[in-house]
């Protein structure tokens, strides 16, 4: 079966989430650097895992608008389409994941320098795990 992967994408780092294989649960598995060439990683991580669907975190503004960040996901989304044309590649509302995530690692007492290194992981996890669980109730 075919693995849900989750990317959580900002300016400086990209959190990676993959699903188990049955899509149940969704896991961190790499923080990648954004400003170098990400892309080279995640086709390593793509191939390793056997994915079959992309889950784009889409940052909406607190209001459900479409801000530039959007704007810039949306192109993102664009050039994953064309490098993965075997791949659905799909976007998912990420708003406060980042913030959930960062609760849940100061309530486990990770240390801030932790925190910083993973958050982007932790938020891709929680988005992806969002995901999954409408996905499991029948949505698409």
């Amino acid at each position: 079966m075919k693995r849900f992967l989750g990317l959580d994408i900002g300016t400086k780092r990209i959190g990676v989430s993959v699903s188990d294989p049955l899509g149940s649960f969704a896991q961190g598995v790499a923080v990648l650097d954004a400003t170098r060439d990400w892309m080279a990683e995640l086709d390593k991580l793509v191939a390793h895992y056997k994915v079959g669907v992309i889950v784009v975190g889409m940052p909406y503004r607190t209001d459900a608008s479409v801000g530039p960040e959007a704007l810039k996901i949306k192109d993102v989304v664009s050039s994953l389409r064309q490098r993965y044309p075997d791949l659905d590649v799909v976007l998912w509302d990420e708003r406060f994941t980042t913030t959930i995530a960062e609760k849940a690692m100061i309530e486990a007492d990770v240390k801030r320098k932790k925190r910083r290194q993973n958050i982007d992981m932790v938020a891709a996890s929680i988005m992806l795990q969002d995901f999954l669980e409408h996905y499991s109730k029948g949505g698409s």
